[in-house]
């Protein structure tokens, strides 16, 4: 019978270690448990009473001696199923919502975007056209065999329609607002001489058969250029024209010099540019 208790205390003290203890009164409750098991340990140890009865009663007096007259709270030791809390998906789902920091990846966009605006921005520095073309269907093949077809005082560079209008807005440039649907590349001239900067495109258009791929609309001298009124563009006199026929002009008489000034503003001053530019040479030869 004593050994039978003995055996029952050291299963109570064992089952103690399973749990975790998770409150002031649990706590409690194992610290009373473990001096009466170590009670019951020394009662054993010592002499045995002279009867087995008595060790039995000993042993029960000491279990139901309380601190107190106030029972113990009942307190319920709960085994934990999950050990890590953290683990279980409600944890993670309050653990994902709790988190506000902005993406790395949405920064470096954002930066991205900013840069494109101010590069368009340069670009229209000192531009005389902007054109878009339809971009939709170009390979990168293509298009890098485009940029090279095309003179140093042309620029294609690739960007959203929102952000070229962002760049855009407010200026004579904002003229080109019809031109921000679909995928677009953009043309940017930096030269007077507008044919040969459109002629490159035209030709690789051409040779690739890229019907689809035509220009969508162009600013030029803040006017709005449609895809139909491209060969207004396209058959602009060149400078070398434009000297040609101011010297025609000049060795002519009076009324082809006067049909000359009656030619649109552009022209005139082109041909006054080209003229100080023949008599520049001239005095400088002379020299």
């Amino acid at each position: 019978m004593v050994k039978g208790s003995i055996k029952k205390c050291q299963k109570v003290e064992r089952s103690f270690s399973q749990f975790f203890i998770t409150s002031p009164g649990q706590r409690q409750l194992k610290a009373y448990c473990t001096d009466k098991i170590q009670q019951i340990h020394k009662i054993s140890a010592a002499s045995l009473p002279s009867s087995p009865s008595s060790l039995s009663i000993a042993m029960e007096a000491t279990l139901l001696s309380f601190p107190s007259s106030k029972a113990p709270p009942s307190h319920t030791l709960i085994r934990p199923t999950n050990p890590n809390p953290l683990s279980s998906s409600k944890a993670k789902k309050i653990f994902k919502t709790s988190q506000h920091f902005p993406s790395i990846r949405a920064a470096i966009s954002r930066t991205k975007k900013e840069e494109t605006v101010e590069t368009v921005r340069e670009q229209l520095e000192n531009c005389f056209l902007l054109a878009g073309i339809k971009y939709k269907g170009f390979t990168v093949k293509q298009f890098q065999e485009l940029r090279r077809t095309l003179p140093e005082t042309t620029k294609l560079i690739v960007a959203k329609n929102t952000l070229v209008f962002k760049a855009i807005e407010g200026t004579q440039w904002e003229a080109l607002k019809p031109c921000m649907k679909g995928m677009n590349c953009w043309l940017f001239v930096h030269s007077e001489e507008i044919p040969a900067a459109i002629k490159p495109y035209r030709d690789f258009q051409k040779e690739k058969k890229l019907e689809d791929n035509d220009f969508t609309g162009a600013v030029f001298e803040g006017k709005f250029y449609g895809p139909g009124d491209f060969k207004e563009l396209e058959t602009m006199p060149t400078r070398a024209e434009i000297f040609a026929k101011l010297l025609g002009s000049l060795q002519s008489p009076a009324s082809g010099l006067v049909s000359t000034l009656q030619a649109p503003a552009r022209e005139i001053v082109m041909v006054l540019k080209a003229y100080v530019q023949k008599l520049e040479e001239e005095g400088g030869g002379g020299q």
